[in-house]
């Protein structure tokens, strides 16, 4: 009787022993990368695109266009920073599909956008927003293995259900799915929001500091594709309809609108959004006159690039951004 209890008891620490084991390998398996620089990014691009010298390592389709900004007086009066000094600032505007494809499908994925303000003394401030006002999981580790798993569906190595696992495991990319779930692209590059993501600082004339996260908010109102629009339109069709709607209405806006932070909102997760009753205050309109051209190929989109008076907080992805959109640039500029 006590060696079958001894026996029994050995195989139910077996048992367990390989249960632990296999919950570890497990974990492991979908945990997220324990490093993430500018150069894996760089790298996990070229594998998902393929090589494409001269273009950008993201948002590789797109196409400039040109306008102005005209503050408000809100922000004038509350605001310290030249951004709001004058009547207006020329912009610079790049709209873009996301991803490094040049020959993107445009029935399908977000938008992007960039933008160049024109200061004095040739000081600029810089946009790059998208579509979702949320990234994928709170650090850049949380996109990088996103990004590694769709390399590994790709090649085969890996199915639906590992990228489940993979989001299970890390909750904070579930919140960026959930709100995506069932919205479809934008009939128009200028029919949809664009958010930045990430929250900045801005000082104001009473010598204080607050904190925001923006968006453009198209004056022209929302429209998203149909399902059959999806299954209908060709490939390319967004650079046609943004040329039609300026030449028919002469320009095309957007208000650039800041919600302002309070103490508990954090800085630091792009992952998470701020409660919906956050004050939010109009600082201007962003107005497109023109579409076209190459004044956009020697402008770097970088979030980082701030006017005085404006500092990036901090959030993680920021520094990453920088690092790895300045690499994608110096590739671009020398044909690589």
């Amino acid at each position: 009787m006590k060696y079958r209890l001894t026996a029994l008891l050995s195989v139910m620490t077996a048992l367990t022993s390989t249960s632990v084991l296999a919950f570890q390998q497990d974990e492991n398996r979908y945990a997220v990368p324990a490093s993430a620089t500018a150069q894996d990014f760089i790298a996990v691009f070229k594998e998902l695109n393929g090589e494409h010298p001269g273009v950008r390592k993201g948002h590789a389709r797109g196409v400039c266009a040109a306008g102005i900004f005209t503050p408000t007086d809100e922000a004038q009066k509350r605001f310290a920073s030249p951004l709001f000094d004058n009547v207006s600032l020329p912009v610079t505007i790049r709209f873009s599909m996301g991803g490094g494809n040049p020959e993107a499908d445009e029935r399908k994925g977000p938008r992007g956008i960039g933008i160049q303000f024109d200061l004095a003394n040739n000081q600029k401030h810089t946009l790059a927003g998208l579509t979702s006002p949320l990234f994928s999981g709170s650090t850049p580790n949380h996109f990088l293995g996103l990004l590694q798993w769709n390399v590994k569906l790709m090649r085969g190595e890996a199915t639906r259900e590992d990228l489940e696992k993979y989001f299970q495991a890390n909750p904070s990319m579930l919140r960026s799915i959930e709100w995506n779930k069932g919205r479809t692209p934008s009939a128009e590059y200028t029919s949809t929001d664009y958010y930045g993501i990430h929250a900045f600082w801005a000082n104001t004339h009473d010598q204080q500091r607050e904190k925001f996260r923006w968006q453009l908010v198209p004056d022209g109102g929302h429209e998203y594709l149909t399902e059959h629009d999806i299954e209908s339109l060709p490939s390319s069709f967004l650079v046609e309809r943004l040329e039609k709607r300026l030449e028919e209405e002469g320009q095309i806006s957007f208000a650039w609108e800041w919600t302002i932070g309070q103490e508990n909102d954090p800085t630091n997760d792009p992952s998470i959004l701020w409660p919906n009753d956050r004050e939010k205050v109009n600082v201007g309109r962003v107005t497109i006159t023109q579409v076209g051209g190459d004044a956009c190929t020697p402008i770097n989109f970088d979030p980082n690039r701030v006017a005085p008076g404006i500092q990036p907080s901090d959030d993680p992805v920021l520094p990453i951004r920088s690092a790895a959109y300045a690499i994608s640039f110096g590739k671009r500029l020398s044909n690589q």
